[in-house]
């Protein structure tokens, strides 16, 4: 684009204007995951809904893409495009508590990190991610698990409106009563139906609960028992589980560094000393390498997230649900952590059930209710490396849990084509969210994520 085109677009919107001869340009035309070396167009840094819908107008006219980010952590790299205009949400990031009807409304550029430590001053938290620096309009539209989920459900289980923006520029408010297929459609249904501008989310109460960080030696019989140990777990009790090498953390002694471990991340909500008998069954798996389990207030437990203060780098995932912890599974996270050619790599297993599996399955587009474990599986390499040799382990370590899993989490694919996307949705759930597509999103112009095509249309 020319130099007044640009210039015309300034004047438009209230928010930045950046251009690919502006010199943050090469600076912002990255997203968190680093193999997506793309050249937009140009990009536009919201101040408000407005400029949202003034944006969206410009690339219609201009038919260029649009590619939506909050946060930038799309493991697809969504969040950018080679010619597109990418739409960053990253500034709609404000919060306002409504303490006496339980309720925060907030923008999508605000970080889970964020909206936990605003919420936490009030003893207040939602089920968000495990991420510091994911903004909640991705993960929340993806569905959202965390360390809360067992005991609060999902992010969209706390999703009680959102304000949407439209291919065709209208502002439509999306809730049980006010446009409720689409309301239905964007908890699990990813970006394919609009811009969301603001979520009005459930708080509940947290404050202080008993958690961290226990490590134990990465065993076939330390994660079989942790699966069956999680299982019986009350449903106060959301366990997230990761074998990958120690990292040298002050945490372990330095004999334990480099060694195969299972990280077992922990957070129990109410009675302090309900949450310390929940966790004996895990502390008694094995001797512990390093026990940081205890009371610490909610926010304190995304210190123990790996990329809670990493800058962007290459990743690399596969995800699915499985049923249970079988004995293939168990000894393929185990060869393949131990074999991965980066020190930072992982296999991850999120447990399930509690108030997640109380929801019916058709009641949201997230519709793997009923499934024990989310699998995934991560590989993170430094920028600028050839991604080679870490799509191929993971391709590998893939091959083995495939078999045994069904269905995918669409927060955690990356680009896989449409068969995966099929993957995250049962048939039933994915035509009823083309048909919603057919209605919001008729030439799909939100095509730039996990592209549900709209029922007849393109």
């Amino acid at each position: 684009m020319d130099r007044a085109t640009i210039d015309g677009l300034r004047r438009e919107v209230r928010g930045r204007v950046v251009a690919p001869t502006d010199d943050e340009f090469d600076q912002l035309r990255w997203v968190f995951n680093t193999m997506f070396d793309r050249r937009p167009a140009v990009i536009v840094q919201a101040a408000d809904a407005d400029d949202v819908v003034r944006a969206i107008a410009f690339a219609e006219r201009r038919d260029l893409p649009i590619a939506v980010r909050s946060g930038g952590h799309s493991l697809a790299g969504h969040g950018t495009a080679d010619g597109a205009l990418v739409l960053d949400l990253g500034g709609l990031a404000g919060m306002r508590l409504d303490l006496e009807r339980r309720t925060a409304s907030v923008g999508p550029g605000i970080t889970t990190g964020e909206y936990a430590a605003r919420a936490h001053a009030h003893g207040l938290g939602t089920p968000l991610g495990d991420n510091t620096s994911v903004g909640l309009g991705g993960l929340t539209l993806s569905g959202g698990v965390g360390y809360l989920s067992r005991r609060y459900g999902l992010a969209i289980d706390s999703l009680l409106s959102a304000h949407v923006v439209t291919a065709d520029g209208r502002r439509l408010s999306a809730s049980p009563d006010e446009h409720p297929d689409l309301f239905w459609a964007i908890r699990g249904g990813g970006g394919n139906f609009g811009v969301v501008t603001q979520l009005r989310l459930r708080v509940h109460p947290v404050g202080t609960v008993y958690g961290g960080w226990l490590i134990l030696p990465a065993t076939h019989a330390a994660l079989a028992g942790c699966a069956a140990a999680a299982r019986d777990a009350p449903e106060a009790l959301t366990i997230i589980a990761n074998v990958f090498r120690m990292p040298p953390l002050d945490l372990v002694p330095p004999a334990v560094h480099g060694r195969l471990v299972l990280a077992i991340a922990a957070v129990c909500v109410g009675d302090l000393a309900a949450g310390e008998r929940a966790l004996v069954p895990f502390r008694r798996l094995a001797v512990p390498l390093a026990d940081a389990l205890g009371p610490l207030p909610y926010p304190a437990i995304f210190r123990y997230s790996r990329n809670a203060g990493l800058g962007p780098h290459g990743t690399a995932a596969r995800t699915t649900f499985l049923a249970a912890l079988d004995e293939e599974v168990i000894a393929a996270i185990i060869e393949r952590t131990a074999q991965a050619p980066s020190a930072y790599a992982a296999a991850q297993l999120r447990f399930l059930g509690g108030a997640i599996s109380r929801v019916p399955d058709d009641a949201t587009a997230f519709a793997f209710r009923d499934r024990a474990i989310m699998f995934s599986s991560y590989i993170e390499f430094d920028a600028g490396l050839d991604p080679g040799p870490y799509l191929a382990w993971t391709e590998a370590f893939w091959g083995l849990v495939r078999p045994h899993g069904a269905g995918a989490y669409v927060g955690f694919l990356q680009d896989e084509g449409d068969e995966r996307i099929r993957d995250a949705y049962p048939d039933a759930t994915y035509v009823r969210l083309a048909d919603v597509k057919r209605r919001y999103d008729p030439g799909n112009r939100f095509r730039l994520n996990q592209n549900i095509r709209p029922a007849g249309g393109p």
